[in-house]
């Protein structure tokens, strides 16, 4: 799974929110299923910047979401991000080597059923 949230940044707010999202990864990185992330700036646009992770599912991240130190870094750098999706499964991928095909794990009925409604 792959989570990437965008940035609108004043540049003299740069170092400041690089910090922030350092910070941010650190906590990720501590949580189970966390697989590497990263913060990064445009190289065209100074003020677009993005973090992306990588889970092993969709349920480590939200798991992770829980957690006091995610909380404290990143829940309240993510809240700044531009609304937008964010959260995407791995629907492929290639390594130099080799390709990787993946599946979904949405359930048939994910856009029609909510939380706590019978399957329809």
């Amino acid at each position: 799974m792959l989570v990437i949230s965008r940035f609108d940044v004043p540049e003299a707010e740069g170092a400041g929110f690089l910090e922030r999202a350092r910070a941010a990864l650190g906590a990720f990185a501590a949580r189970p299923g966390f697989v590497r992330g990263r913060v990064g700036r445009s190289a065209d646009v100074p003020t677009a910047w993005a973090l992306t992770t990588e889970w092993d599912s969709v349920g480590s991240f939200r798991r992770a979401l829980s957690d006091f130190d995610v909380k404290v870094h990143a829940s309240t750098l993510l809240a700044e991000s531009s609304d937008e999706p964010s959260a995407f499964e791995v629907m492929g991928a290639w390594d130099g080597s080799a390709e990787t095909v993946g599946r979904t794990d949405r359930a048939p009925d994910a856009d029609v059923t909510r939380v706590g409604e019978p399957p329809r």
